[in-house]
């Protein structure tokens, strides 16, 4: 029996009647919880447990929304399938197989190098600020759903503190809620005031360090959408002071502009909706400055949080850590297995968690490491001529061959969609016949 597989630390075991708390109610909170449910059913343990979520993902606009690009790797994507969550057409607002990559000077359509890399674009609330209802459903809700399935009980309240009290964390709400639980999973986000609540849970708990980023949506319509973008996410690699890169999703009828580097402000998103390059990307008539309809800055993760875990307590998500710049989700999903895997089969003390979640932790920071060292290259070759040249000849070239042959455009599209490790994109791009390939297209490209 799985039961008897089970070790645990003695008086931090979880059991039938036991209480859980997780604070937030987004992919971390959802996936933790399905996980975490799904596996205590298998074991025989009955506990309560309750998500605490501030927003009710059924509302249109900021009130519903995660602040979030809503991009999901087919890899994960697959990932999820095995684990019995299908992401229902409704949920899954377009398909992407393509990307067009923006340079100062030029672009390049690049299809999918392999059918099992296309990915999905979901909207994380009901929609843009100004939405009307549609039959499309938001993709933190559908979890949420699943989850109440399972037996969980959202409370759509905001916790306001957490004390711990005869060595167990109370959890307070605005609402007036107050409950002990015997263990509480954070997976808040990187929302500052929430992150200083938790410290009442484990005082020696660190949030991750921060940048901010920019997020907009532009309203187009189902056709126009069609006609401009098609299933095509265009990327943009621009010599622009702290920007990392840009990307256009189309989302319905919808399309979403992400903007990530270092500390986006006003002044960077106006350069960049006043390129040409993204002006060619939308009707002439259009003035992009005017038609955003819904627009945010929202932090995300550039580093690992320091004390993620103590006695009854654990952080999860971008709370703990991420993937730097991309599939934030993806990091999400690996955390929360194994965090909830942990809480079951091992425990819940401090010493539990350092032992069997701390690792997971550790290999993310140390693919992070690595994906600095990607986006340094990727640094160099917006700011050199010749080095754009050489990777758009390239990338060019490739699109006749078979998918497998595509090696700059599959090291590109991993990198776009976070849809591998950094570890293993900087591997793949280390090869002779990838360096060969580059090095001779940025040569013959310079006697033009």
């Amino acid at each position: 029996m799985i039961a008897e597989t089970v070790e645990t630390t003695e008086g931090f075991e979880l059991k039938s009647g036991s209480k859980v708390c997780v604070v937030g109610g987004g992919p971390a909170g959802s996936f933790f919880t399905y996980f975490f449910l799904e596996l205590a059913n298998r074991l025989g343990i009955d506990v309560d447990l309750d998500i605490i979520e501030a927003k009710d993902f059924l509302n249109i606009g900021p009130t519903g929304c995660n602040n979030c690009g809503g991009i999901i790797s087919e890899s994960l994507v697959q990932l999820l399938s095995t684990e019995g969550i299908t992401l229902p057409s409704n949920v899954v607002r377009r398909g992407i197989d393509s990307y067009v990559m923006h340079t100062d000077d030029r672009y390049v359509k690049i299809e999918t190098p392999l059918q099992e890399k296309r990915i999905a674009s979901v909207f994380r609330g009901s929609g843009p600020l100004g939405s009307k209802e549609t039959e499309w459903n938001s993709f933190d809700k559908y979890l949420q759903n699943l989850c109440i399935q399972k037996g969980a009980n959202v409370i759509i309240d905001k916790v306001v503190d957490v004390t711990n009290e005869n060595g167990r964390p109370v959890v307070k709400t605005k609402n007036k809620l107050e409950k002990e639980y015997d263990l509480v999973t954070a997976a808040v986000g990187l929302d500052t005031k929430s992150l200083s609540i938790l410290k009442g849970a484990n005082v020696k708990f660190q949030p991750p360090d921060t940048t901010k980023t920019y997020i907009s949506e532009f309203f187009l319509g189902e056709d126009l959408v069609s006609q401009y973008f098609g299933d095509s996410m265009h990327v943009f690699l621009m010599d622009i002071p702290n920007l990392e890169f840009g990307a256009l999703i189309p989302k319905g009828h919808y399309v979403t502009l992400v903007l990530l580097g270092k500390e986006i402000d006003k002044k960077l998103v106006q350069s960049f909706l006043a390129s040409q390059q993204v002006i060619d990307c939308f009707p002439k008539e259009w003035d992009l400055t005017k038609m955003v309809s819904c627009q945010c800055y929202p932090k995300i993760n550039t580093n690992t949080a320091k004390y993620m875990y103590g006695n009854r307590f654990v952080a999860i998500g971008d709370t703990a850590t991420s993937k730097l710049y991309k599939n934030g989700i993806g990091a999400t999903y690996i955390t929360a297995k194994a965090a909830a895997t942990t809480v079951l089969f091992n425990g819940v003390s401090e010493k539990d968690f350092e032992k069997y979640y701390l690792p997971v932790c550790r290999s993310l920071h140390f693919d992070n490491s690595i994906g600095k060292i990607v986006f340094l290259v990727t640094k160099m070759i917006k700011i050199n001529s010749f080095f754009k040249r050489g990777v758009v000849k390239t990338v060019i070239k490739e699109q006749s061959k078979a998918g497998e042959k595509r090696h700059m455009s599959t090291v590109l599209w991993d990198t776009f969609t976070g849809s591998a490790p950094y570890k293993e994109i900087f591997l793949r791009s280390m090869k002779p016949a990838f360096l060969i390939s580059l090095f001779w297209n940025t040569i013959t490209s310079l006697k033009k």
